[in-house]
Order: C-alpha cells, then sequence, then structure tokens
C-alpha cells in the first residue's frame, strides 16, 4: 500500500488576511514539500497542471525536476497532465527528462482535466475534447513503446519515423489514467492495460468500488492480469495532532476553494455542515488525527480495492508550516499503520 500526497500549488487569497502568495513563493513551498515528504518516507508526491491565475503550476514536470535532485527514493508525479491541450512529444521528453534526473521516479497521470483554460490557450476547440484526448493517448503510449515512432491523427501534425529523446530510465515509463468517475474512463484504462487514478472528492468513496470493478473486468477482457494492476485515490484532507484541530485548519481555505469554484460551475454553497457531513468515516475529506485518517484509508482499501492512496493539500491556501506538519504527521504516524494494517489484513486473504 502506497502513502503519498498530491497539490494543486494553489495561490488564492488568505482567508484571514485576504493577502495572496506569489507564484514563485508558493512553487519554492512545493519544492520544499516533496522534500520533506521523502524524507519522512512517503511513496509518490503529485502536482497537478492549471493555466489560471490561482495556480501556480502551469509545469508539474519543472517543479517536480527542482525536488527531484534533492530527493532519494519519492516518485514523483503529475496529478494530472492535460493531456488533450498538450503535446505528447514534449510530455513525453519532459518526463524521460525528470526520469533522468530522479533516476527511474517519474511518472505521468494524463487525463482531461477538470478546468478548459488550456484548450482556448493552446489553440483547441472543447468540441474536440474527447477525441483530443483518446488520440493523445494514443501518440504518448507509441512513444513510450518505441524510439522511432510513425503516426497519423488528426489534431496534430503525423511523425515518420521519426526518434523521441531522451528516453526514460523506466522502461516503460510509467503512464497512470486519471478519472473523475467516469466508467468510461476506467474501461479504457482497464482495456489497455493501464493503471488508474481516481479523484474521491465527493459522495461515499465505497460507491466507486463499483468503477474499480468495470476498470478490472474490461483489463481481464483485453487479455490483462488484473492483478498487475494498480488503482490509485485521489483525496481530499489535512491531519494534525487531534481531530478537531485538523478540522478548524482545514475548512476555512476548503470552503473559499469550493465556493469559488462552486460559482463558476453551479454548485450548491459549501457550509460547515457540508464539511462535517464529508469527513465522516464514510464519507470523502480525510480530515483528523493520524488514527482517524489512517481508519479511513485502510476502509478504502479493504473495500474499494485501491493500492495507492494520495492526500490532497492544502486545498486552497493555507499556511506553509501547517501542511508541512501535516506532511510529516502523514509519513512518520499515518504511513506505518496503515501499512501494518493493510499487510496483515493482505496476509489473511
Amino acid at each position: 500500500m502506497e502513502i503519498g500526497l498530491s497539490t494543486f500549488v494553489e495561490t488564492t487569497p488568505d482567508v484571514k488576511t485576504g493577502e495572496v502568495i506569489s507564484h514563485a513563493q508558493r512553487i519554492r513551498e512545493v519544492v520544499e514539500e516533496i522534500v520533506l515528504a521523502d524524507q519522512v518516507g512517503l511513496d509518490v508526491f503529485g502536482v497537478g497542471e492549471h493555466h489560471r491565475k490561482d495556480y501556480a503550476a502551469s509545469s508539474p514536470a519543472i517543479v517536480l525536476a527542482a525536488a527531484a535532485s534533492q530527493t532519494k527514493r519519492i516518485r514523483l508525479t503529475s496529478a494530472v497532465t492535460v493531456l488533450s491541450s498538450a503535446d505528447p512529444v514534449r510530455v513525453f521528453q519532459d518526463f524521460a527528462t525528470l526520469d533522468a534526473i530522479s533516476n527511474g521516479r517519474a511518472e505521468i497521470m494524463a487525463g482531461r482535466g477538470s478546468f478548459i483554460e488550456s484548450f482556448p490557450l493552446f489553440g483547441y476547440d472543447l468540441q474536440d475534447y474527447d477525441e483530443l484526448f483518446d488520440e493523445k493517448l494514443e501518440l504518448l503510449l507509441k512513444i513510450r513503446a518505441s524510439e522511432k515512432v510513425t503516426w497519423r491523427g488528426g489534431h496534430r501534425p503525423a511523425i515518420n519515423n521519426l526518434g523521441v529523446y531522451p528516453r526514460p530510465v523506466q522502461d516503460p515509463l510509467p503512464v497512470w489514467i486519471g478519472s473523475g468517475g467516469n466508467a468510461q474512463s476506467a474501461i479504457r484504462a482497464g482495456l489497455l492495460g493501464l493503471p488508474l487514478v481516481l479523484a474521491i472528492i465527493g459522495g461515499r468513496p465505497v460507491q466507486f468500488a463499483q468503477i474499480v470493478d468495470l476498470y478490472k473486468r474490461a483489463a481481464i477482457q483485453a487479455g490483462h492480469d488484473p492483478s498487475k494492476l494498480t488503482v490509485a485515490s485521489h483525496s481530499h484532507g489535512f491531519v494534525a495532532e487531534d481531530t478537531e484541530t485538523a478540522a478548524d485548519k482545514f475548512f476555512p481555505s476548503t470552503q473559499q476553494a469550493m465556493n469559488v469554484l462552486g460559482r463558476e460551475r453551479g454548485w450548491g454553497h459549501y457550509d460547515r455542515s457540508s464539511f462535517d457531513a464529508a469527513r465522516s468515516f464514510e464519507g470523502a475529506l480525510y480530515v483528523g488525527d493520524p488514527e482517524t485518517v489512517a481508519q479511513k484509508i485502510i476502509h478504502l482499501r479493504k473495500n474499494v480495492g485501491v493500492t495507492r492512496f494520495m492526500l490532497h493539500v492544502p486545498v486552497g491556501t493555507m499556511p506553509h508550516e501547517g501542511v508541512m506538519n501535516a506532511i510529516r504527521l502523514l509519513g512518520t504516524e499515518v504511513a506505518p499503520r496503515v501499512r501494518e494494517a493493510v499487510s496483515r489484513w493482505e496476509a489473511e486473504q
């Protein structure tokens, strides 16, 4: 059972002061967070790609590369790469370079993205949303499989027997499919034999067991060994020494961020009652003391089948020292509990 973190490198106004941290400072803080995550024994750190003012990381590979030479063991992934509006050649080159710097610890998490700013920015039509992803994923996997590539599609110039360099340390370079729980995304990942990441940020996480079942059925149908496929969860949360402190610290920035997105997307108002319901044992928020968070992750492993859990923190803008403390507790207190319990449970199966 792998335990790690993800971040969107947010630069929203501070809830208390209204001040906005600079993109440069927040990026430097994230590098410190990745280094600490490595030091406390966490397995993976993911950085999301966005192209708007309140998010600082438009190029996750560069942020991850900054941390690669300062870390030794932790795996470094995008979370996600918005593949639909990216050039798969460049994506592969960037992450192959990261793989070299980290000596084989890079991963790509490919997704459509839940934000659309990158489409007009790079000159793509949203009407081609699904077609773009399918085509770009096909090309990315072809590049991964072969040094010389011949390919033709509808949205990018053809490639005729050209090499793509550098080649990564890992063969193959890991490519995950990121999904918000869409059945077709899970089925596609299964048919391709690719690992799946589920963004479990609402509702009851155990309901995602149905998606994992579809994923594994598709893998079997395509001739893949489902026991070799991995499923990850990306879920919001925060760890502190006691549960009430964790909730009180995590709620203000979470409420602010959720209501900003809610106004953009037509969601209802997010209040403390919504937050508290989501941090119940069956809810999608992993907020609490180390034992509370560990038990929820163990429950997810047993009932949904995830083999990697990524705690997404912060949501919105939180004090850097608080985020660092949450990372420290996740690595030193939560992860050992989860690994021990899951190992014991798996041995009994």
